[in-house]
C-alpha cells in the first residue's frame, strides 16, 4: 500500500539518525551532552503543540486493522508512545505501559506507534507480548501522523492528543522514572484542560 510505503521510508529515515546518536535522536553537530536522552531517566519535556496534530491521518495497526482521528475523536484523551525495536530504554519501559494502559478507564486510550514495526511485526509482536501489553499498536500512517513521527528528535516520545485531535500538554521524552505518576499526571492536566474529571488509577 502506498500508505505503508510512505510512513516505512519516514520511518527509515528517523531511524537512521536514531543510530548515529543512540535513542537520543540529535544529531551529533546539534547536541551537548546534557541535551542527551539519559536511557531510563526523564530526559523533560517539551509543548506537543510543537509537533504537529492528529486531526486527519490513516494509521495501520500490528493486527491488520486500521486507526484515524475518528477514534481519537471517541476518547477524551488519547495518549500515544513512539518508540523502537533499536531503543533499548524503550522496550524497557514497556511493562511499565502495558500496566498503565490495563488501568485506564473508558474515557483515555493508551497505545503505542512502533517506528519501525512495518516488515518487523514478529518483532514487535514479541515485544509487546513480553511486556504484556494488550492495546492497539500502530506501525504504518500517513497524513498528520506521518509528520508528527518526522517532528520527533527522541524515542521513547509520549504525547496526548484531545478528542479534537490536538496535542495537549508537553510530550514526554524519554525513559521516565516512575511512568505511571508521570503519564497519569499529563492525563489528568489534558482532561481538566478540556473541561472533564480528573481519573485515578485506582478508580479505574
Amino acid at each position: 500500500m502506498n500508505m505503508k510505503r510512505t510512513l516505512s521510508l519516514l520511518l527509515a529515515a528517523v531511524l537512521a539518525l536514531a543510530l548515529l546518536t543512540g535513542c537520543g535522536g540529535k544529531q551529533a553537530s546539534d547536541s551537548s551532552p546534557e541535551d542527551q536522552a539519559v536511557p531510563n531517566e526523564p530526559a523533560g519535556k517539551e509543548g506537543a503543540a510543537a509537533l504537529g496534530s492528529l486531526t486527519s491521518f490513516s494509521a495501520g495497526t500490528l493486527d491488520g486493522g486500521t486507526f484515524t482521528q475518528e477514534d481519537i475523536a471517541a476518547k477524551d484523551v488519547t495518549v500515544l508512545n513512539f518508540w523502537a525495536l533499536t531503543c533499548p530504554p524503550c522496550i524497557a519501559e514497556m511493562p511499565d505501559i502495558a500496566d498503565f494502559e490495563k488501568a485506564l478507564p473508558d474515557n483515555v486510550a493508551m497505545l503505542t506507534v512502533c517506528l519501525d514495526g512495518y516488515g518487523n511485526e514478529d518483532s514487535v509482536k514479541e515485544v509487546l507480548e513480553n511486556a504484556g501489553f494488550e492495546g492497539v499498536t500502530l506501525i504504518t500512517g500517513e497524513g498528520d501522523l506521518l509528520n508528527l513521527a518526522n517532528n520527533l528528535m527522541y524515542t521513547p516520545t509520549t504525547v496526548l492528543a484531545d478528542s479534537q485531535g490536538a496535542l495537549v500538554g508537553e510530550a514526554i521524552i524519554g525513559g521516565q522514572a516512575d511512568l505511571s505518576a508521570a503519564y497519569l499526571e499529563a492525563v489528568n492536566q489534558a482532561l481538566e484542560a478540556g473541561g472533564k474529571d480528573a481519573i485515578s488509577l485506582e478508580d479505574a
